[in-house]
């Protein structure tokens, strides 16, 4: 089972393997940068070679690169889309350096302007991002599935369809992903505890399961379709543990890496995921 939790980035790629391990985790996310904005650490070549070799030796990977909070490609002013392209075009950048990772951002909010026109403004930036790359980068980015706070986009299926198809009928050679919140798509109104695999049959029919990539596992503190977004430890709150087991059982979900988010500590981490592994048949 490849399953692990966000990490600290503060330390460097090679702590947060090192600590991954420590945990029982053989996968991580982390974010590229403060959660809530601003420049990026220059990166240090040799830690970069350190944790390749590491993790090629302890069965590491794929690693989730997570974008800031921030970001907001579908924005009103100008200047938040302007920082929102910025930034991720500096990260896949970044990226180069350690082939294979993966990275998950939140596909934005429309603040008023309509889902349609958001949906436009967001494939416009990744298809001018993926234009002046040249090529298709080798990290996978994905869209996460959101629980629909606000003018949130993402909050259904049809929408990151929308958004990957617009994307991809621009930017030839892309191949765009996605990553499957568990407690988002709860509060966003799809019954995963009791119609696992009605829900799944819908994203493979609207988005195709081809493109789901990876899963941030997450109990939630709220109803189904609640709108509100609110993690829990896995097992204590409303999706609860047997639908957990479910879910790291369903054929379509096991080979695919798990990522708590989690209101965790490492040892709470470390408890969660021999917890995870546990529940696998």
């Amino acid at each position: 089972m490849k399953v692990g939790c966000h990490l600290s980035s503060s330390g460097g790629y090679l702590a947060m393997a090192q600590t991954a391990v420590s945990i029982g985790a053989n996968v991580f996310q982390f974010f590229t940068r403060n959660p809530r904005g601003g420049a990026a650490k220059p990166i240090d070549a040799n830690d970069v070679a350190a944790f390749i070799e590491y993790a090629s030796a302890n069965g590491i990977g794929p690693i989730l690169a997570h974008a800031p909070y921030t970001l907001n490609a579908a924005g009103a002013e100008p200047r938040v889309r302007e920082f929102a392209e910025a930034t991720m075009a500096d990260d896949l950048v970044r990226l180069e350096r350690t082939p294979g990772a993966m990275y998950n951002f939140h596909p934005g909010s429309h603040v008023g302007q309509g889902a349609e026109a958001g949906i436009r403004l967001i494939s416009d930036m990744l298809a001018r991002i993926f234009d002046a790359f040249g090529r298709a980068p080798s990290t996978t980015v994905l869209l996460e599935t959101m629980a629909g706070k606000g003018s949130e986009i993402g909050r259904t299926f049809e929408e990151l369809a929308d958004i990957i198809e617009k994307t991809e009928s621009r930017a030839k050679g892309v191949k765009l992903g996605v990553c499957l919140d568990t407690c988002h798509v709860w509060d966003g109104g799809y019954d995963i505890v009791g119609d696992l695999g009605g829900v799944l049959d819908e994203f493979d029919r609207v988005v195709g399961i081809g493109r789901l990539k990876a899963v941030h596992t997450n109990d939630s503190m709220n109803v189904l379709g609640a709108h509100k977004d609110r993690h829990e430890k896995i097992g204590k709150g409303k999706i609860g543990l047997e639908a957990f087991r479910r879910i790291v059982n369903e054929p379509r979900l096991r080979s695919l890496p798990f990522y708590l988010e989690t209101p965790c500590d490492l040892q709470g981490y470390k408890e969660e995921i021999e917890l995870l592994k546990s529940l696998v048949a």
